[in-house]
């Protein structure tokens, strides 16, 4: 029997970090740096930077909570866990990544109008946008998962059917030996009785069938 099962879901950083996920997320987080560009005082490097650091610490918070903990209490469906911790992660991830960027001996960013102006804006955008996106991206995981069950299935039963068929066969092959057998035997039977000089050989090749046929 062909094996119908799916193939095995990746764990660990291969999941969280696959490419078709990094891929989105660093083309969105991309797109909203630009966009925050044309207003940003300090550059595009700077606010680019900031974004695609934002959107890596969220998407691995995402891929986190999709595998841990292992299981979850009954009224807690993991995909809320998911969605809530890409909020829940945005304010503190932005703090790390403005504390990371203070050259030393600056102020914190916090004690700076300009900088603190910029790290609401980008906590702001990300705790309007991230939620949604990976409410998105649960979706189309759902949907993807139920056309590989549907395909595994229609394999599954195509396989099955072919096992009938086959079956069928071997049930026909079965039925059909013994009747083969019996008409050659009557028919040995006959040219023996007629005294036909044809039964020796027919009989040979009945003996020779045989022999070869059956185990």
């Amino acid at each position: 029997m062909h094996s119908t099962a799916l193939p095995a879901k990746p764990r660990g950083l291969a999941l969280a970090l696959s490419w078709p996920r990094l891929r989105f997320t660093l083309l969105l987080s991309l797109a909203f740096g630009v966009l925050l560009g044309f207003t940003w005082t300090n550059g595009w490097l700077s606010v680019l930077s900031r974004t695609l650091g934002l959107g890596l610490i969220a998407l691995l918070a995402f891929g986190l909570f999709e595998q841990w903990p292992s299981r979850l209490p009954g009224w807690l469906p993991r995909w809320v866990l998911q969605v809530v911790s890409v909020a829940i992660v945005i304010p503190p991830a932005m703090a790390i990544i403005y504390w990371l960027s203070t050259p030393p001996g600056e102020p914190a960013f916090y004690h700076v109008k300009d900088r603190m102006e910029g790290y609401s804006t980008l906590t702001m955008l990300g705790l309007l946008v991230a939620p949604w996106v990976a409410l998105g991206a649960l979706v189309r995981q759902r949907e993807a998962l139920a056309r590989n069950q549907a395909l595994a299935f229609g394999l599954e039963k195509s396989e099955l059917e072919r096992q009938a068929l086959d079956a069928r066969l071997r049930l026909l092959q079965a039925q059909v030996a013994p009747h083969f057998l019996f008409n050659t035997l009557a028919n040995v039977q006959a040219l023996v009785e007629s005294g036909s000089p044809q039964a020796s050989e027919v009989l040979r090749s009945l003996i020779a069938y045989l022999r070869a046929a059956v185990p």
